[in-house]
């Protein structure tokens, strides 16, 4: 038994008294003195993710103090999956932000999950330069949250260009895989506004890269899902940050006419101050069987639209908002937009919010949910890229005949369209082919441990729907248990996602529960 599997073995035996225990490497090429943790509640807390679907034992966890301890443990690694003990598995290893993966993604069965938040004791990463010859940016550690780059930006008067609806996520975690909300539209995902990453790849190299600098590395990172290294630090471009947002909710029974308008507002870009042009567009789904989250409205405004959607079954609700400084024209420039828009008279709805508490929205709903014990709880989450041209034959053949036949309790439904040429193809992330503009369906069930069944039930039923009726969705976070599955995924990036995980990763120790390789 080598190094690596004699250490590792006694860590297992002494992990009811023990805490942390030190895995002494004597070759002073491969590593000295890590600290690993194999404690039941260490192990339990990295077993899970966010969706609380998927259990996996890691046999170790890894909380770095310096890049250098995540190097040595991937070299570590690597060195013991070159020459194993006979009958034992190769190791691997798994990265985790805030795991805020739903089908154990960020999980290593049997294998090392790198716990990156530790990495905030070395200070606060986030270090913003507000003149460079770039323009303003944020060097920003993989390890750190994007409400905390959002509030140390906003000290400078700047702020990040792309987000995502929840801001508890870590850069990392979204730069792996894509990055989208409403502003994804005009100034494309997340994956999309980076200048640079420090990566460590799966040999234990640390590398920087970039468009111009080791680009093959920078495109396959960004959208991969984890495959070929772990993002360390992201240099991320700055705006001038306004104060103020102006947040409307327009309402809409017909799927034809919302949808009409969802497309005309992102064809308009959205650039600053242009007539008829808004920063953000989503929508999203109130249904019949509910339940109903209506605390954005007046109690009598509540009454309303608890009324219009019980008479309607399904009510759509484009959701956009416009972004602006002080007091200049906001409205009046609203006002010309509204008049062409098909929403429902007396059903638009506003409010004027700063810019903060407009991006980190969903903490209020957080902290509601946890107060209730209902944010850790099972999220059999369903998240799908839709080319535009079958998104009405998608509406009725799930929103109504599968959701609403069925009664499928709503969680959060959220649809809106993107635009194909905000995307760099060069990266790994995917989307439909083809056409200029898709949309994004997120089904975002929340669910006890026992209906979790019956919502992946529906989740199938709906990729059955699309697969019978030859709609060619992708998978937005995706999860997929073959490798033939994930071939076709990824369609024409196979090849070139195969060849990069090769170069950069070519024992396949990282992220093994995407189960891509592994």
């Amino acid at each position: 038994m080598n190094t690596f599997l004699i250490v590792l073995a006694f860590c297992v035996v002494l992990s009811t008294t023990t805490t942390t225990t030190a895995f002494s490497f004597f070759d002073d090429n491969i590593l000295n003195g890590l600290i690993l943790q194999n404690d039941t509640v260490t192990i339990d807390l990295a077993s899970i993710d966010y969706g609380h679907i998927v259990k996996v034992n890691p046999e170790a966890v890894l909380s770095p103090t310096s890049l250098n301890d995540i190097q040595s443990l991937i070299k570590a690694v690597n060195d013991n999956n070159s020459s194993p003990t006979l009958g034992s598995a190769p190791k691997t290893v798994a990265a985790r932000g805030q795991g805020h993966s739903v089908r154990g993604q960020s999980t290593a069965e049997k294998g090392i999950v790198v716990n990156m938040t530790s990495l905030g004791s070395l200070g606060r990463r986030i270090v913003v330069v507000p003149n460079s010859l770039l323009g303003p940016y944020a060097d920003v550690g993989g390890e750190q949250i994007w409400i905390n780059v959002l509030v140390e930006t906003l000290k400078h008067g700047l702020s990040p260009i792309s987000w995502t609806d929840y801001l508890g996520l870590s850069v990392g975690g979204t730069l792996s895989n894509a990055g989208i909300s409403g502003q994804a539209f005009r100034v494309g995902p997340q994956i999309a506004n980076v200048y640079e990453l420090d990566v460590i790849t799966g040999k234990g190299d640390l590398v920087t890269c970039s468009r111009i600098k080791e680009p093959e590395l920078f495109y396959s990172v960004l959208g991969g899902l984890g495959q070929f290294g772990i993002i360390t630090r992201a240099r991320i471009p700055l705006t001038k940050a306004p104060n103020k947002v102006k947040w409307l909710r327009l309402f809409y029974t017909d799927f034809s006419v919302f949808s009409r308008d969802q497309e005309r507002l992102i064809s308009l870009n959205g650039k600053m101050r242009e007539k008829g042009g808004v920063e953000y567009v989503e929508g999203f789904l109130l249904m019949k069987q509910g339940p109903l989250d209506l605390s954005f409205y007046s109690v009598p405004d509540q009454l309303r639209i608890t009324t219009l959607v019980a008479q309607s079954d399904v009510v759509y609700v484009l959701e956009l908002a416009k972004y602006y400084v002080e007091t200049p024209p906001v409205d009046e420039d609203l006002e010309v937009l509204l008049k062409g828009l098909g929403f429902i008279a007396g059903f638009a709805f506003s409010k004027d919010v700063t810019y903060l508490e407009f991006l980190n929205r969903v903490a209020a709903d957080e902290e509601k949910l946890r107060k209730l014990g209902l944010w850790e709880v099972p999220h059999p989450w369903l998240n799908l890229f839709i080319p535009k041209s079958r998104m009405s034959e998608f509406n009725s053949g799930v929103f109504v005949n599968i959701l609403l036949q069925k009664k499928v309790p709503v969680g959060v439904f959220i649809v809106y369209p993107l635009n194909r040429n905000k995307w760099d193809d060069k990266m790994s992330g995917v989307i439909p082919n083809d056409e200029e503009v898709f949309y994004t369906v997120a089904l975002l069930h929340s669910s006890t441990a026992e209906e979790v069944e019956a919502f992946d039930g529906v989740n199938n039923q709906i990729l059955e729907f699309c697969r019978v009726a030859r709609i060619p969705v992708k998978q937005y976070l995706p999860h997929y248990e073959t490798q033939p599955d994930w071939i076709n995924h990824f369609g024409s990036k196979w090849p070139s996602f195969q060849r990069s995980k090769l170069t950069f990763d070519p024992n396949k120790i990282l992220a093994p529960g995407q189960k891509i390789f592994n």
